[in-house]
């Protein structure tokens, strides 16, 4: 026995000390991390005022612009010195400049090209003749205006509408075939210059002859001319009176007039009133 040791006193425990890595001992909290927060940088808002502005700025400045350009433009024009007007009458302008030499110079047109020639001459010469056994009826040759419009229902109004337009005068030729077939054609001429005499009385014969109740078209078209139309009519039965049938041709050729009337009592064809209107427009 150790003598060092005293048996009667009490064993000496050492104290425990925890491991660190003791599975019993609780887990040390973790450390508390405070977020870190980004400074907030405010963000510039242009004033409205200033977005305005800056349009009106440039509204006013494209005004500036266009009023210093257009004072400029009057300014240059007003300085510069005033041009020339050209002469009214320019003899120079005919043509050819320079007479062709003797024996180049073309063939003067002869009466049958001339279509002007044919017009100044003799207009009753230009009536289709009447066809062979027809009987005249009415007048052939020359007619009067008062006499001309004396056909019309207020020949008051058409005297006045004639004289209006420039009317010169009136070649007509009248005549009959078979029992009761009557054809009149009429060429009526008006002053050149004097306005569109001609196309205004075919214009308002044919408004009148397809504005008729019986007519019921507007008429077919005229082959050779650019207006010209004909027109047949249904057949008009009255009491007590046999059938009347009608056809018309109405054709502007120039300053004349050309005016054809068909009446029967039997049916006329289409054909017949167009055939007796290109023929009649061929003479011109």
């Amino acid at each position: 026995m150790d003598p060092a040791v005293d048996p009667a006193a009490p064993p000496v425990v050492a104290p425990v000390v925890p491991s660190a890595v003791d599975p019993v001992a609780e887990p040390a909290a973790p450390p508390v991390v405070e977020p870190v927060t980004e400074p907030v940088v405010p963000v510039a808002v242009r004033p409205r005022r200033r977005v305005l502005r800056t349009v009106g700025l440039i509204a006013v400045a494209a005004v500036l612009g266009l009023v210093g350009g257009t004072a400029v433009g009057y300014r240059i024009q007003a300085d510069r010195e005033p041009t020339a007007l050209p002469a009214l009458n320019q003899l120079g302008l005919a043509y050819p400049a320079k007479s062709l030499p003797k024996g180049e110079e073309p063939e003067p047109l002869s009466a049958k090209e001339d279509h002007q020639a044919k017009a100044e001459g003799d207009l009753r010469k230009l009536l289709l003749p009447r066809p062979a056994g027809a009987r005249a009826d009415g007048e052939d040759g020359w007619e009067s205006l008062s006499t001309y419009v004396d056909d019309y229902t207020q020949p008051d109004a058409a005297l006045e509408f004639q004289l209006d337009q420039g009317i010169r005068r009136i070649a007509t030729r009248a005549w009959r075939t078979g029992e009761h077939r009557r054809v009149e054609i009429n060429l009526v001429q008006y002053r050149s210059g004097a306005g569109l005499g001609a196309w205004n009385h075919v214009m308002d014969q044919q408004r009148n002859a397809s504005g008729e109740g019986r007519a019921g078209s507007l008429g077919e078209p005229v082959k050779g001319s650019s207006d010209g139309r004909y027109f047949v009519y249904p057949v008009k039965r009255e009491a007590g009176f046999m059938d009347s049938y009608a056809a018309r041709a109405f054709i502007q050729h120039g300053d004349i007039a050309i005016t054809i009337l068909m009446s029967d009592t039997r049916k006329i064809a289409g054909n017949e009133i167009r055939s007796l209107a290109e023929r009649q427009l061929g003479r011109l």
